[in-house]
């Protein structure tokens, strides 16, 4: 069986769950593998079939989207010479992961293809997300389309949305509290962050998007993204604030890691995520302004631990995936 896996590249959360599953995809044929955009740190240690430009947002400095910077990357020449041209008829089953490229190809080549994602868990609208309606639902809708769709979110809202995929790496971690809290806040300028942080009398470690070289300033350290630091700094730590993301939260709630989140001002996924996840009982803050010290400090302050049940189902999931949506095996 010939399977390609197509990935979205925009944030860290597509690459960390792709680093689990395409070993087990490797398992059931021969796996091309297509990334398309240009805002991830994290790499595939297998090599790629397709890099493609695709169709990224650009994370700001102040919380939300960075719309100028966003426009300049935009190359719809380019994203629609990729749709047209990509070949996909060769391919047994593709699979996707919220990848517009070969999301949109399939329909013009009428290929079906499966989604294996987190965003395709809103297709149900048993799925958390804020009561007044929000127009950005069309964007979770259209931006990446497939014929099946299975789902990851915290809990199983409905019949095809499963529970995180916790990575192995993640799972084979011995985690401690050695008293510092780790931050992953992509959309925000580590600057920033550090004359917030910095007024809490305890050890923070920031992974910035913006930092080639490590610095410190007083408690805090300033790390470039590095997968392999940033799973030792989360096991280690007493507390995970970050984004409104999804991966990176379930690894943490895995790890029994006090989480605080803080989902970007204008996407609306992140809004969701952090509306489900306040549900198990996680808090979130959704300004950074005048308060926003003393919350976080008053979150330090607490002994928030929420437990969670998330069973290492991947494997299954991939096998039972491959037998149903895959093309038959000719005798």
């Amino acid at each position: 069986m010939k399977i390609l896996y197509a990935i979205q590249g925009t944030g860290n959360g597509h690459i960390s769950r792709a680093r689990e599953v395409v070993p087990l995809l490797q398992q059931h044929g021969e796996l091309d593998l297509l990334v398309s955009g240009t805002e991830a740190e994290m790499q595939l240690p297998q090599p790629l079939k397709y890099r493609l430009h695709g169709a990224s947002f650009v994370f700001g400095k102040t919380g939300g989207v960075d719309k100028w910077a966003t426009y300049k990357i935009m190359n719809l020449r380019q994203l629609w010479h990729d749709i047209r041209n990509i070949p996909l008829k060769q391919y047994d089953l593709i699979v996707n992961d919220f990848e517009p490229v070969t999301a949109w190809a399939c329909r013009f080549q009428k290929v079906e293809s499966v989604s294996l994602s987190h965003q395709c868990s809103f297709v149900s609208k048993k799925t958390p997300r804020p009561d007044k309606y929000n127009f950005a639902e069309l964007l979770l809708k259209y931006y990446s389309p497939t014929d099946h769709h299975i789902g990851f979110h915290f809990d199983r809202y409905d019949d095809f949305i499963h529970t995180p995929v916790i990575r192995s790496e993640i799972r084979s971690l011995d985690p401690k509290n050695m008293g510092h809290y780790t931050v992953y806040l992509p959309a925000y300028d580590d600057r920033t962050l550090v004359k917030y942080l910095s007024q809490i009398d305890v050890p923070w470690q920031i992974f910035s998007k913006r930092q080639k070289t490590t610095y410190q300033e007083g408690n805090v350290q300033v790390n470039p993204v590095n997968n392999e630091a940033f799973n030792k700094s989360m096991a280690n730590c007493e507390g995970l604030l970050t984004g409104g993301g999804f991966e990176g939260p379930a690894e943490a709630l895995y790890l029994q890691k006090k989480v605080l989140m803080i989902p970007m001002n204008d996407q609306y996924e992140q809004q969701c995520n952090a509306l489900a996840a306040s549900r198990l009982g996680v808090p979130v803050i959704h300004e950074v302004d005048d308060t926003f010290v003393s919350k976080i400090r008053h979150w330090v302050e607490s002994d928030n631990l929420i437990k969670v049940n998330f069973p290492d189902e991947t494997a299954a999931i991939i096998a039972n995936m491959v037998k149903t949506y895959g093309a038959p095996l000719t005798p």
